[in-house]
């Protein structure tokens, strides 16, 4: 599997936000994206992984990106699991149809039916600067990844 490549013009998709809303390519013009693909709303490893971005977040708007975790959780138990963690993080719903977007942007771990952890970095044109796709669902990239994704996207 690989992820999709810097370069490449985002694919049309449609996810689903918090509301029952559609986001979709659109949402992605005009600023700076970071698209973090986790596996699971809940466990320790994306808990931790989204916890550590919540705290420097602020670095993150600094440099003008927008933060958004996908997973193929229904938003239901998204919505759960942000507000526990009292992150600001929008989160994307990719449950149905289940994986769809993770596919297309090569961040589908099909032995086990989930998203993989991936980093998109997406511009305003709607182009990938960066991408990152962990070894394993349990490769949790740190803060450092998400600055050097942007330092690539500048």
């Amino acid at each position: 599997m690989s992820v999709i490549e810097p370069g490449t013009e985002v694919p049309e998709f449609k996810l689903q936000n918090a509301e029952g809303e559609p986001f979709t390519k659109a949402d992605l013009l005009g600023k700076t994206t970071v698209l973090i693909f986790y596996p699971f709303a809940f466990s320790p490893g994306c808990t931790n992984q989204l916890t550590n971005y919540e705290e420097v977040i602020h670095e993150f708007e600094g440099r003008g990106a927008k933060l958004y975790a996908i997973s193929t959780d229904p938003r239901w138990s998204q919505t759960a699991f942000k507000e526990q963690l009292g992150s600001s993080v929008e989160q994307l719903s990719d449950f149905e149809p289940k994986g769809a977007v993770a596919k297309a942007f090569g961040a589908y771990f099909e032995p086990a039916g989930m998203t993989h952890r991936a980093l998109v970095v997406v511009g305003g044109d709607g182009v990938v600067k960066w991408s990152w796709l962990g070894e394993t669902p349990g490769d949790v990239p740190g803060p450092e990844r998400v600055h050097e994704g942007l330092d690539a996207a500048s």
